[in-house]
């Protein structure tokens, strides 16, 4: 089966009409992810051509209300997209740069769905966002704290 006959047949199973520009729009959720919507409608024009922006935001509010995408907006960030549904995971950005990585919710006890007072609410899903810098940034940190040391010698 090929990635577009799956993408096709997840769009239906969504009840999702399946057309092109929603088929390009989940595949490049599928290959970007984290990706936010720039980025995203450069992914859909390198497959289909012109599409406009409209039209991607569209396709990208229709897949999030049906529950194929999700979107996150990290304090501080435009939105962004990823196609990791149905799981409870959290994410980890980077102060710096801004990169997004997912971190899967504690196993076994998951203290992050025990809220201290959940007023009533039967809570499936909780949002959890680390903040740090990635691996690339804290070295690059650390090797101009070197260097300025370094240079006060």
């Amino acid at each position: 089966m090929s990635p577009t006959t799956d993408l096709e047949r997840i769009l239906r199973s969504a009840s999702l009409r399946v057309t092109r520009p929603r088929v390009a729009v989940l595949a490049a959720v599928h290959e970007h992810p984290h990706a936010d919507t720039d980025t995203l409608i450069g992914a859909v024009r390198a497959d289909l051509g012109e599409v406009s922006h409209q039209a991607v935001y569209d396709v990208l509010r229709a897949l999030t209300s049906a529950g194929l995408v999700r979107r996150i907006q990290p304090s501080g960030s435009v939105a962004r997209y990823e196609a990791r549904v149905g799981d409870n995971h959290h994410h980890v950005v980077c102060r710096s740069c801004g990169s997004v990585a997912d971190v899967d919710c504690a196993v076994g006890h998951t203290p992050c769905l025990t809220a201290a007072e959940d007023h009533g609410f039967v809570i499936d899903e909780a949002e959890v966002t680390y903040w740090g810098r990635c691996p690339d940034c804290s070295t690059a940190r650390t090797q101009h704290r070197t260097h300025l040391s370094e240079g006060s010698r």
